[in-house]
């Protein structure tokens, strides 16, 4: 904890670094933070934004050649990426007796990346002492001010991209909400690859009181025509939701919309569910989807079994009988993991399809490490990558939707 006399210091320099933001373009946060630091006693601050892949911290570097203190780094292997992979800050001593402190860049479980502050050797470098937790706040303000600024400019976002980001994928990032999400209540966390061609696959989740919504599509085919399917289910998907409709008139809503606006040209597989907050019922209903998979315990328990409709789009959605609805009481904890088929079918070089048991066993492999879900999304997705050889020839997209079983009002009365 900040001893009190340190207080007013500490808050004067992040409201400092507030003020002088609000007029700051993507590219001024470099400097504005290296200045914050300073003045808290840093040596030297360096921004990392982490790519699309998650693969590669890069500096954010504006101006300026790069230096050993800011050069891009690799997420595996280091102890910047250790720091972003575990979101807890890591000390580092070098031989030249520097100690750089690295912070990871976070909002809720959204990972932006990491901070990293060059500390006068003789600084008291303690978890719990003033000088972290000064740095501690630098490194929450900083992550808000990456979010907030990042949509006024191509400097952030073309350091989150290792290679070049076609129309297709282009449009379909245009409608993704973040990947990551964190709240009392719930947690949400997805992955998609291949990442910089992405194109007919897609998420989407509202957090609202008392219910989470959550819904993940696979449409036909690849290319631009893939993405404009994307773009238009997601659409159609926040309309009906937006609109208060129920889960069955949310999913008939899109099919209509889907076959209104493509004319049966084009269809989306999904599953669209919805998770009251309050008490942990889950229920979904799927329309030619893989099965969703209950974690519990940190292991895979259970395939959610519902009779698949057709596919959103083929207008046959309603045509003998109302769609199945799946009903499942979650306890806390619990875990439910929606997943496109471009994830089980992906093949190694031999043949061998990467398989729901395989999923199964990774993600609880990766629980069982003490892992957040962000995390081991991506380490499922790198493994999905080795296995299929370093390239997917289909979208392959994974959401995780977990119940932490508390419910917002409870926390009043704790």
């Amino acid at each position: 904890m900040i001893p009190l006399e340190d207080v007013p210091t500490t808050i004067q320099v992040l409201d400092d670094l507030a003020v002088e933001a609000e007029l700051a373009a993507p590219h001024d946060l470099a400097g504005l933070v290296d200045g914050c630091a300073r003045r808290l006693g840093a040596l030297e601050a360096v921004v990392f934004v982490a790519d699309l892949q998650q693969h590669i911290l890069q500096p954010l570097v504006v101006g300026a050649a790069l230096t050993d203190s800011a050069s891009e780094l690799n997420v595996d292997g280091t102890v910047a990426g250790r720091a972003y992979q575990t979101s807890q800050p890591q000390l580092q001593t070098g031989t030249d007796l520097e100690t750089k402190l690295w912070l990871p860049l976070l909002l809720g479980t959204h990972r932006l990346g990491v901070l990293a502050v060059v500390l006068d050797p003789l600084a008291d470098a303690a978890e719990d002492g003033p000088v972290v937790g000064a740095f501690r706040r630098l490194a929450t303000v900083t992550a808000g001010l990456l979010a907030a600024k990042s949509a006024y400019g191509d400097t952030i976002v073309r350091l989150r991209r290792s290679h070049h980001l076609g129309v297709a994928a282009e449009l379909h990032y245009s409608i993704l909400p973040p990947l990551s999400f964190a709240s009392h209540e719930v947690t949400v966390s997805a992955a998609l690859e291949p990442c910089y061609e992405v194109a007919g696959d897609a998420i989407d989740y509202s957090v609202d009181p008392g219910r989470t919504q959550v819904a993940i599509f696979d449409g036909m085919g690849h290319g631009l025509h893939s993405a404009q399917c994307a773009v238009f289910t997601v659409a159609a998907y926040r309309s009906a939701r937006r609109s208060g409709l129920g889960l069955l008139e949310v999913m008939a809503s899109v099919d209509d919309a889907l076959m209104t606006g493509l004319g049966g040209e084009l269809f989306t597989t999904s599953v669209l569910a919805d998770l009251d907050t309050a008490t942990g019922v889950l229920r979904w209903v799927n329309a030619g989807h893989p099965r969703p998979l209950l974690v519990r315990g940190g292991k895979v328990v259970k395939t959610l079994e519902t009779e698949p409709r057709p596919p959103l789009g083929l207008g046959h959605l309603l045509a003998d009988e109302p769609p199945d609805v799946g009903e499942e009481q979650l306890e806390p904890g619990d875990m439910v993991l929606l997943y496109t088929d471009g994830v089980v079918e992906a093949r190694s070089p031999d043949g061998e399809f990467f398989g729901v048991e395989r999923l199964s066993d990774l993600v609880t492999a990766q629980l069982a490490g003490g892992l957040q879900a962000p995390e081991t999304m991506r380490r499922v997705v790198r493994e999905l990558l080795t296995h299929h050889d370093g390239q997917l020839t289909d979208d392959a997209t994974l959401l995780m939707l977990e119940w932490n079983g508390r419910a917002a009002s409870a926390l009043t009365h704790a």
